[in-house]
């Protein structure tokens, strides 16, 4: 009975952290990757390597969800998500597995240092597009598409994220692509890059099963519900609340001590 008792607590606690997630994404343009990871392991006390495997898998859901409502209203570039989706599976699975290889405070150390370079990029978000110097086409494109997959598969396999951090500003600044539809290519990209890296991450125990009944559905409903939100609140005082925050959370992480014992 205790047991049952802590799996539903455990299933509402994921489904409410599935719903910030998704809400403050939703609201600033984010995956939720950002957001579950901290709320995982600072709520559910989950190990941090644990809360990247998870957060991957649900945020492949994320994915399938944000590129059908993209697609809809035709920012999809098929072609580009394939070319970027092509590198990212091959570093994905290297991406997880070197998190896994990572001692625990040292994994957290570079997750507070990626929170940061989000928190950076996200206050950059509004002049992205005017920094745009070129478009490039035929194979400058392709191989610009196809070096964003390396480095955003291995960042997502690793840090448990979606990719979209480095493939967004790679597309807007190197590619020459629009906002609306680089995070269309993105969303889309992240499905099999993603999968890939989740698969990794669940064969080497890396997941929680009970907490995705709860992620899943909530960062669906968070991101909808955040993403409609976005429209009646102010985009500058937003991004920057939400900046801060993950300022402030990126240097608790990064100033993650080593064990007193020396482990390395």
């Amino acid at each position: 009975m205790g047991d049952e008792r802590e799996k539903a607590h455990s299933r509402g606690v994921s489904l409410l952290i599935g719903l910030a997630a998704g809400c403050f994404g939703g609201l600033v343009g984010l995956g939720g990757g950002v957001v579950m990871i901290p709320l995982m392991v600072g709520l559910l006390k989950m190990s941090q390597h644990r809360a990247h495997g998870t957060s991957l898998v649900a945020l492949v859901f994320t994915g399938i969800s944000g590129a059908i409502t993209y697609a809809l209203r035709g920012s999809i570039d098929i072609i580009a998500s394939l070319l970027i989706a092509v590198t990212a599976m091959a570093t994905a699975r290297g991406g997880a597995r070197y998190a896994h290889a990572l001692p625990e405070w040292k994994l957290k150390r570079a997750f507070g240092v990626f929170l940061v370079c989000v928190a950076l990029l996200l206050l950059l978000k509004p002049y992205l597009g005017s920094l745009t110097a070129f478009a490039p086409r035929g194979y400058a494109k392709g191989a610009i598409l196809l070096i964003t997959g390396i480095f955003s598969g291995f960042l997502s396999g690793m840090m448990g994220v979606g990719g979209g951090t480095v493939m967004v500003p790679a597309l807007v600044l190197l590619a020459g692509v629009g906002q609306h539809l680089a995070q269309g290519i993105s969303l889309l990209a992240m499905i099999p890059a993603g999968g890939v890296g989740a698969l990794t991450h669940y064969r080497l125990g890396n997941v929680s099963t009970q907490m995705l009944y709860g992620l899943i559905p909530g960062i669906i409903v968070g991101t909808y519900c955040g993403g409609t939100l976005a429209h009646f609140l102010p985009d500058q005082t937003l991004r920057v609340v939400f900046a801060l925050v993950l300022l402030w959370t990126g240097f608790r992480y990064a100033k993650t001590a080593p064990p007193k014992e020396g482990v390395t």
